[in-house]
């Protein structure tokens, strides 16, 4: 592919909920501009967008992919993102490199809980946006339903740029009220507007000159003194509309079948903004100053990776020139890291194809093989004139899974493997749980979790099978209290002898543990003071009560004795270690859980069911807001009570609640549960103990 200029291209993401039709959509644009040659599909798995083995296994996408194509001698680089939920950091990355969106809704459903999510991040990103609506040739189709949906569902000024020629079957063009002519047909034949739709149309071009000039003062006074703009003015008005977020304007099309694909693509080009119409981009400097930069070839050189792809044959980069040019055989400075990086051969990625390209200028989209160490949210760019872009900021992991290796070999590759997918997929976290012994492996859902634990296997060779995760519990105490403790042995040799006084003190569980010593008068000497705390430290790790880590106390020796052959430090360590547990035992221990913020967003009607369902999980109110035709509930919640929430909430609100969840704080499990608690919790403990 040629290279472009920064006026010549449009980064577009398009999103939309799970099956709208992006990427059927995105093959027949890139069908139409020859940039394939043979119409793929995604039920069957050729789609050209869908190339990973997850992808082709589930027809449908899960990873953001890039579709690069010319349209009237303007570059699209449209990025088809996943609709599924569960993998809205494929469409935080692109809204990150995008500069507008195209947000695709389905004829039939219209919006859907997914649309939602996607707007909203778009909204948050400031992407100027048209709305698409696609599948137009469905059985089914009703345009005043979808539109009613809209209008109900998403906030913002809505406008027709085209009425759709037919609906359902029926559907075999679109009016272009920009232009007052019809597109009809696969090819998108120019013809007269229908005898019977030219009222309509009228009426609809009003309502668009009028939104148009919104877009610019001397536009609106114009309008409002009864002079009619020219059509330039029109196309003028309502791309600064379009671009400001005043207006959205509304498209229809048929993205399988082609139909209202020419006018969409013209629409592209014509209404959405170039790099460098969108105001710039932000940086940090080296001395920690941010400054807005344009995007241009003259600015300091700004590389951002936006994403990273891992295989067997290495790494591959994705990234965006937000400044500067880029040049395939160069060298760039790694700000992060403070070391310079060679930069290969240039790519533009189709799909899993790619083809060279010698230079990407300020505002252009492509690829890059073996960047060392370079990872996702990265800034490359001059030595001289180091700056940093802000990172991808992406949501709170809402479900986690325990991670067992299926063989020995697989535990020896296990943390490599782990590695590289976070590095993939920014929404991955993985950790090792100390309390329960535990691999864990978190994400935005069991989709997203199976389908990493499908990527080690396919992509890495280490197979793994996955159980819910223990909780992390803690233990404490509830009062003071004091042990002596005598360890005594002898073995008919030198023999060990040790013994200590100490006292537990409840402390706030945020000071984790503390050890102090009243020893006067040498009743034990220093080195065994210390050894006495080691010892404690080594009874903190496994609880009196259930084997969890003990939390919030403070320790304190003040007495003991002293053999003067027979005292080691191994003897007062064990001292130490039991005298602890002794002592922790008459102190009224208690049982600490993890305790969530959750945001709860569902429709008003779902508010009831919702509020009745947290207090079965013992959940503490924290405040209810409504916001449109929607209910937010935030409250704490015990994180084992959130273990199976995406599937319930999933359940209550037919697919329409999302909920986010945010660690807060230990919190006391309440009395009259901790009992039949511990005991189960024992329980499991002595079945693993006796399966190892």
């Amino acid at each position: 592919m040629k290279e472009y200029q920064t006026g010549q291209i449009r980064n577009i993401a398009l999103v939309s909920h799970n099956g709208a039709g992006k990427t059927s959509l995105v093959e027949r644009i890139l069908f139409k501009t020859g940039a394939i040659t043979r119409m793929g599909a995604v039920v069957n798995g050729t789609a050209h967008m869908d190339f990973e083995e997850e992808e082709v296994h589930r027809n449908g996408s899960i990873a953001t992919a890039i579709a690069p194509v010319e349209w009237k001698g303007v570059k699209l680089n449209l990025l088809d993102t996943p609709g599924f939920l569960d993998f809205i950091g494929e469409v935080n990355s692109a809204m990150k490199v995008a500069d507008s969106a195209a947000v695709l809704v389905e004829a039939v459903s219209g919006v859907e809980v997914g649309t939602e999510a996607v707007w909203a991040a778009a909204e948050a990103y400031g992407r100027p946006r048209v709305l698409v609506v696609n599948k137009m040739d469905r059985e089914n189709v009703r345009v005043r339903r979808v539109k009613e949906s809209i209008a109900n569902n998403l906030v913002g000024h809505f406008v027709d740029l085209q009425l759709p020629i037919g609906e359902g079957p029926a559907f075999k063009g679109v009016v272009d009220l920009l232009h007052m002519e019809a597109r009809v047909g696969e090819k998108g034949d120019k013809a007269p507007i229908p005898a019977d739709m030219q009222s309509a149309a009228e009426d609809a071009r009003a309502a668009l000159v009028e939104a148009a000039a919104e877009g610019d003062d001397a536009l609106i006074e114009k309008f409002l003194e009864g002079e009619e703009l020219t059509g330039a003015e029109v196309a003028r008005g309502l791309k600064l509309a379009t671009l400001n977020g005043v207006v959205t304007p509304i498209l229809y099309c048929a993205g399988e079948t082609g139909v209202g694909v020419d006018a969409l693509l013209d629409a592209f080009v014509d209404l959405l903004p170039a790099p460098n119409e969108v105001g710039g981009f932000t940086a940090t400097d080296a001395r920690g100053e941010s400054a807005t930069y344009e995007v241009s070839n003259a600015s300091p050189l700004a590389v951002f990776i936006f994403k990273s792809r891992e295989d067997n044959f290495g790494k591959t980069s994705y990234l965006r020139v937000f400044g500067g040019t880029l040049a395939s055989d160069s060298r760039i400075w790694d700000g992060a890291r403070n070391a310079e990086v060679r930069v290969g051969t240039l790519q533009i990625s189709s799909g899993k194809e790619t083809s060279p390209i010698g230079k990407l200028h300020a505002g252009d989209i492509g690829t890059v093989v073996k960047l060392g160490e370079v990872g996702t949210n990265d800034t490359l760019g001059d030595r001289g004139k180091v700056l940093t872009i802000a990172p991808i900021v992406q949501p709170d992991p809402l479900a986690s899974v325990a991670i067992h290796p299926a063989t020995q070999a697989d535990t020896a590759k296990l943390s490599q493997s782990l590695n590289r997918l976070v590095a993939e997929d920014l929404t991955l976290h993985w950790s090792t749980e100390p309390s329960t012994h535990e691999t864990i492996l978190s994400g935005m859902g069991q989709a997203h979790l199976d389908i990493a634990v499908h990527k080690a296997l396919s992509k890495f060779g280490v197979n793994m099978r996955t159980t819910t995760p223990r909780v992390p519990y803690r233990e404490t105490i509830t009062k003071s209290a004091d042990a002596d403790y005598t360890h005594k042995k002898q073995t008919g040799g030198a023999g060990q002898y040790a013994r200590v006084a100490l006292r537990v003190e409840p402390v706030e569980e945020s000071r984790g543990f503390e050890f102090a010593s009243e020893i006067f008068g040498g009743a034990v000497s220093a080195p065994f003071v210390s050894a006495t705390e080691k010892g404690c430290r080594q009874a903190l790790e496994g609880g009196v009560l259930a084997g969890y880590p003990v939390v919030g106390v403070r320790t304190v020796i003040y007495d003991g004795k002293m053999h003067p052959v027979d005292s080691k430090e191994i003897a007062f360590q064990t001292a130490g270690r039991e005298g602890f547990k002794e002592a922790v035992r008459k102190a009224g221990p208690m049982l600490l859980e993890p305790i969530y913020e959750v945001t709860v967003t569902v429709p008003a009607d779902n508010m009831g069911d919702i509020l009745g369902d947290m207090n079965t999980r013992r959940a503490r109110v924290l405040g209810m807001d409504q916001e449109g035709h929607k209910s937010i509930v935030r409250a704490e919640v015990p994180l084992a009570e959130m273990q199976s929430y995406a599937a319930d909430l999933r359940s209550m609100t037919q697919g329409r609640g999302l909920f986010s969840m945010k660690f807060m704080q230990y919190g006391r499990v309440p009395g009259h549960l901790q009992d039949e608690l511990v005991a189960k919790l024992r329980k499991e403990r002595e079945t693993e103990g006796e399966a190892e």
